[in-house]
């Protein structure tokens, strides 16, 4: 990284929170343009290379398992989605895993629809008991995590997140880390505090895996920040840049290409003004 002189996190009065100044994990970031792993889909990578290169981040879609491990041991996080899954993928991800927990390497999971089959709940099961730093997923996938039964169809979800709120507390505590609900209106909870995140556009699931690209976004954000908090300033962060791609956007295929402008000039600044975060 060389010497880079970090923003450094603010001390608030009483009163205020770490919330009313949420540019500031956006600016660290970029500050430090941490290298992410992402171990994920063959649909997601390469949109996920580009929202990450686009936000600030360095991605690296590193996944073999000749080489996976050693490469976590350098990276600044990790991020593993098990969308398409396969055996050789599963052993990488376990791989990696062990490797981010060993070293204090922040890592988070997706787990896409892991309620669907037995494949997907035993590997899910077992990436969880690796202690993820964050676990992000639809309401659906959470509340399989957390062994409810959810109304997901495949990788969609049929459950509000407010359903999943209570079973996200129970996972948070199972892994000691911080669970991300994703839906209309974001939840946040490190089973202690929560939040609720309101930005986003209607347009956002309408583009192949921006969801899955949102992972790489919370991985590049909690690189040597607080979880917790950096998860929420990374969800308010891709919403709102959901938001302002949407106003100038006529359908799916503009609103990609606005997207990705959108996180490239989306301020630290802005980020703080317009991001609707509130305690839950």
């Amino acid at each position: 990284m060389g010497h880079v002189r970090l923003p450094r996190l603010f001390a608030y009065p009483q009163g205020r929170s770490e919330m009313d100044e949420i540019g500031q994990y956006l600016a660290r970031m970029r500050a430090t343009t941490p290298l992410v792993q992402n171990i994920t889909n063959y649909v997601a990578m390469n949109v996920m290379a580009n929202v990450l290169l686009a936000c600030g981040a360095s991605p690296a879609m590193v996944h073999a398992r000749e080489e996976t491990a050693e490469f976590t041991g350098f990276t600044q996080a990790l991020t593993i989605n098990i969308g398409t899954l396969s055996a050789s993928w599963v052993e990488s991800m376990l791989l990696s895993a062990s490797v981010a927990a060993t070293k204090g390497t922040p890592w988070v999971l997706d787990p896409v629809a892991a309620g669907a089959t037995t494949f997907r709940r035993a590997t899910a099961a077992r990436l969880v008991a690796l202690q993820p730093t964050v676990v992000r997923g639809n309401a659906s996938e959470i509340l399989a995590l957390a062994g409810e039964a959810g109304r997901g169809k495949g990788v969609d979800s049929a459950d509000g997140v407010e359903a999943a709120e209570d079973a996200a507390r129970r996972l948070a505590a199972l892994t000691g880390g911080v669970v991300a609900v994703t839906g209309p209106v974001d939840y946040v909870t490190d089973r202690r505090r929560g939040w609720r995140i309101a930005n986003g556009d209607a347009m956002m699931p309408r583009v192949t895996a921006l969801g899955c690209s949102l992972t790489g976004v919370v991985g590049a954000f909690i690189a040597g920040q607080p979880a917790a908090e950096a998860t929420v300033a990374a969800l308010a962060f891709f919403g709102l840049a959901g938001e302002i791609a949407a106003s100038t956007a006529t359908g799916p295929g503009s609103f990609q290409v606005a997207f990705l402008d959108a996180l490239w000039q989306l301020t630290p600044e802005t980020l703080t003004a317009r991001a609707r975060v509130t305690p839950a």
